[in-house]
Order: C-alpha cells, then sequence, then structure tokens
C-alpha cells in the first residue's frame, strides 16, 4: 500500500488492509534453506498522523506463517502477531561530499524522500524482525537421530548407543570442582 505524504494528516488515521506477501515468498525461497513460507496475504491494522514533516506510524501486523522445523524438519504452522512503532524523518540533503558516518542521534532514524510512502518494505521488515532465527515446532522436539535420521518425535531409535572412545577414559576419572 503506497500512502501520498501530502494526505497524512496532523490527527490519527486508522485504516487496515490486507498486505501481500509475494515480496517475502520470493525472498525466502531464493534462501538456501527455505525456512518460511507465507499466505498470500497479512492483515494489517495502522494508524498513521504527521507532526510538522515527520511521520508516524503504529500499529500490528497477523497471520498464519508456515515454517520448517530447524531439527525435525517438519512442517508446522504458527501465528505471528507483531506490534511496531515507525518514525520517518525527512532524508537529509545531498551535500557532495560523498559517503559521510551516521552520528548517534541518527540510528534509530528512517528516511523517506519521495511524495508517497510505499508501507510494503516497512511491513515485510517487521514481518522478518518478528520470525524466530530459528524456527521449531515446539520447544520440546526432539529432532531427528544424527544416526538413522528417524524422526525422534514419533518412535523410537533402534540405533546401537555408540561404544565411548577409550582414548578418552581419563578424562571421565577427573574430578571438577576441587
Amino acid at each position: 500500500m503506497k500512502i501520498p505524504v501530502d494526505d497524512i494528516p496532523q490527527s490519527p488515521k486508522e485504516i487496515s488492509f490486507a498486505e501481500r506477501t509475494e515480496g517475502l515468498n520470493e525472498f525466502y525461497r531464493k534462501e538456501s534453506a527455505a525456512d518460511f513460507h507465507f499466505p498470500p496475504e497479512l492483515a494489517v491494522l495502522l494508524s498513521f498522523y504527521r507532526s510538522g514533516e515527520e511521520l508516524f506510524f503504529n500499529g500490528e501486523v497477523a497471520g498464519t506463517i508456515g515454517a520448517r522445523c530447524g531439527r525435525c524438519l517438519e512442517d508446522y504452522e504458527f501465528e505471528l502477531r507483531r506490534r511496531f512503532d515507525l518514525v520517518l524523518v525527512p532524508a537529509p540533503a545531498k551535500n557532495g561530499r560523498g559517503v559521510e558516518e551516521l552520528r548517534g542521534e541518527e540510528l534509530g532514524l528512517s528516511y523517506y524522500a519521495t511524495e508517497e510512502i510505499d508501507l510494503a518494505p516497512l511491513i515485510d521488515e517487521q514481518v522478518m524482525l518478528a520470525l524466530p532465527t530459528r524456527p521449531l515446532c515446539k520447544d520440546s522436539c526432539r529432532g531427528l537421530c544424527d544416526r538413522c535420521g528417524v524422526n525422534l518425535n514419533g518412535e523410537a531409535c533402534r540405533c546401537e548407543a555408540v561404544a565411548s572412545d577409550p582414548r578418552m577414559a581419563i578424562f571421565r576419572t577427573l574430578k571438577v570442582g576441587r
């Protein structure tokens, strides 16, 4: 969704819309491990207003996300619900000196330089920040057997117990914490 900067009022205005996710699906399809897949649309509830040239956005993005467990490799779904607050300020004028170092007060800022705010990349960013770094179907997931590959959540492994390395026997006799 795009909002013209001139149409952003000084008093908060609320809208709700469905944001398309083909960009997110394309991004995660390119990754070597396609851990996430998104529904065609995510629900967005957004409130926005301006104060001078600063633009304020706060809202929530929600939907059901598909994922592949990082331990057992089974597909599962989870509910994503992320609240966010964004402030956009006009981009500083180019001074012709090239690349400059950011000052401390500029680190948390996002800029806009056009007459229209495209919300899609901002919402995509919030979705990506809300995703788990390692998707797990459940915290207690036992994963796969590292020898035979059986899913330990559903059945017991029939692998024989690994005999310990006799060269490490001396270390098992050591007392720690004296």
